[in-house]
């Protein structure tokens, strides 16, 4: 059996990043995870449950906090009063099925090159602990409203990194060609404690079950579960 290589690993403690962070605890040797506080509503929990499943696997997480976003952006994920601060679409407001509904409605959400930031900051670690790969958890589902999530913004990563790393740092992700209830497939494949995963942009006590990103994990919950109810998984 080879070497494996070492891999920085990018963790939000959501469900498409904990896949990964699982996956890649079989595929790689894990140098090291990063979760970022941006000063985003659920910094708190979310930093929580990268710590838990982290010393769940018996791996190094290392809290990365980048409070200057605040100055830059006006997206309802960092912004939550003043006259730049947008409001975060729940409910109704949220259409996840209605692609060009949820293109505009990401807008409230988006924040500028946040994962341009993370990544090049991953790259800069994998680079100095001597890793080759940083994972993270792209997905097809959310790159259809954030092109940050894509395939070609993968690639295009790869070979920037080519220029900007000694060691040729690559990006790869797990869940690059998966839904998100085929990763919820994998999540319970894995064992993973769906418990401990905090899916919501809210930071309450429990998850909100009313913004997009609970939409969406709702969403393929319910969706496997019709498909275990029918017969259609094992």
């Amino acid at each position: 059996m080879g070497v494996k290589e070492s891999a920085i690993i990018l963790l939000s403690g959501g469900l498409d990043s904990t896949v990964n962070l699982f996956e890649a605890h079989h595929a790689y040797k894990i140098g090291l995870v990063l979760t970022f506080d941006y000063g985003q509503r659920a910094a708190e929990r979310e930093v929580q449950s990268s710590k838990l499943f982290c010393k769940t696997l018996g791996v190094p997480v290392r809290i990365v906090e980048l409070p200057w976003f605040k100055e830059f952006t006006s997206t309802a994920l960092v912004q939550r009063s003043g006259s730049n601060s947008q409001s975060l679409p729940k409910g109704i407001e949220v259409q996840i099925s209605d692609l060009d509904h949820s293109q505009k409605t990401a807008q409230a959400v988006w924040v500028p090159n946040r994962n341009g930031i993370f990544l090049n900051i991953a790259a800069g670690f994998a680079e100095g602990l001597g890793a080759s790969v940083v994972v993270t958890g792209f997905n097809l589902e959310e790159a259809e409203t954030f092109p940050d999530n894509s395939e070609p913004y993968l690639l295009s990563l790869n070979q920037a990194f080519s220029f900007s790393t000694s060691n040729h740092v690559k990006v790869h992700s797990f869940t690059l060609q998966m839904r998100k209830d085929e990763i919820f497939r994998r999540a319970l494949a894995l064992n993973i404690p769906m418990e401990h995963l905090w899916p919501c942009y809210e930071d309450g006590p429990s998850p909100c079950q009313l913004c997009e990103s609970c939409q969406r994990f709702l969403r393929a919950k319910l969706s496997l579960q019709h498909s275990f109810k029918n017969g259609g998984a094992s």
